[in-house]
């Protein structure tokens, strides 16, 4: 049986592409999904239409909030929109796994916090460059079997490219995305917290900037910083420079190092292995390879099925969800200089 038979999802704001990725690998899983709103229509809509003709659009979100028989609801809004559309659907009893950034400032982490904490129901962020990527999936077997010893840093790298002319309004606006490091780079944040275990972290340095894009006053295309855990070191650069030349979205990049040894995570696209994605490379005490992980399975669908229909944490735990997006937006803060 399937982990996720049985299991009813239904979107709500089709804002940003991911959604592609969380309900599709859902499905996989053996979840059933009717029905979808979203509040905007550009071009996701459409596609989302024309990818899942059997679910249908429905003019008001109660239609669903009010449906007792869907357990999880995926959101995709715009980012500044999602903490209240995840607390409203938390407050009439469904359990939620939204697209990162899951919220944008400490206020909405608060009201998140405190209605996971009155409802019982599961807040799940899909960090997607580790949940959705298959050599991250190895590179945790790895590093938990003592492959390269004890993590000491992540360095985590997440270039996107700009594509100006397929963004909708909302990407440009500071407000309404959240800034460089609350929005991109809370996928390194959990991926740095995870491999290192750190809990406790001060963040040292951080900066983000506009350079290249002027007539966009609230973008901003750079973001740096340096994090220092009670486990282990973090330094990560998120960035809007890919060149066009580059046949990826982005050459995402982790890499881990322990004391006996490191890895090196090429997501989407090695150029030096025929422009293949997931592959890891790894240098320890026992030699040096290349791993190719592009059959590797995503552990993470099945274990959030598994926590919907349990009440368990198997997947990853509240407190690190919460601990991810804090960081991430204190960052954003510290570079802001609203953060002293």
């Amino acid at each position: 049986m399937s982990s996720g038979q049985g299991l009813k999802l239904a979107a709500i704001g089709i804002d940003h592409g991911h959604i592609f990725g969380m309900l599709g690998n859902m499905l996989k899983e053996g979840c059933s999904a009717e029905k979808w709103w979203t509040s905007e229509d550009w071009a996701l809509p459409e596609k989302f239409r024309e990818t899942y003709p059997a679910m249908t659009r429905v003019a008001d979100r109660r239609e669903i909030l009010d449906d007792p028989t869907v357990d999880m609801i995926l959101i995709a809004a715009v980012p500044e929109d999602r903490a209240a559309l995840a607390i409203e659907a938390m407050r009439a009893g469904k359990d939620v796994m939204v697209d990162k950034p899951g919220c944008t400032t400490l206020e909405q982490l608060a009201d998140i916090r405190k209605t996971v904490e009155e409802t019982g129901r599961i807040w799940t962020v899909n960090f997607s460059e580790r949940f959705q990527v298959p050599c991250v999936a190895k590179a945790e077997e790895l590093v938990a079997s003592g492959a390269i010893g004890t993590v000491i840093q992540t360095v985590g790298l997440g270039p996107h490219k700009q594509n100006l002319q397929t963004r909708p309004a909302w990407f440009f606006e500071r407000k309404r995305y959240g800034g460089i490091i609350t929005d991109i780079a809370s996928h390194q944040v959990d991926q740095f917290l995870h491999f290192t275990g750190s809990t406790d972290v001060t963040i040292k340095h951080a900066t983000v900037a506009n350079k290249t894009l002027p007539h966009y006053p609230g973008m901003q295309d750079f973001g740096e910083f340096v994090l220092q855990g009670d486990k282990g070191h973090g330094y990560v650069r998120v960035d809007w420079f890919t060149p066009k030349g580059l046949p990826m979205w982005g050459d995402g990049r982790l890499t881990i190092m322990g004391d006996k040894g490191h890895i090196e995570l090429r997501k989407y696209i090695d150029l030096a292995n025929g422009n293949k994605g997931d592959q890891l490379l790894i240098a320890n005490e026992d030699g040096a390879e290349v791993i190719d992980c592009r059959d590797m399975p995503l552990p993470y669908f099945a274990r959030i099925c598994a926590d919907i229909k349990n009440r368990t944490e198997t997947a990853v735990t509240q407190a690190h969800t919460f601990r991810a997006m804090d960081i991430a937006i204190r960052a954003q803060m510290l570079a802001e200089g609203a953060l002293q």
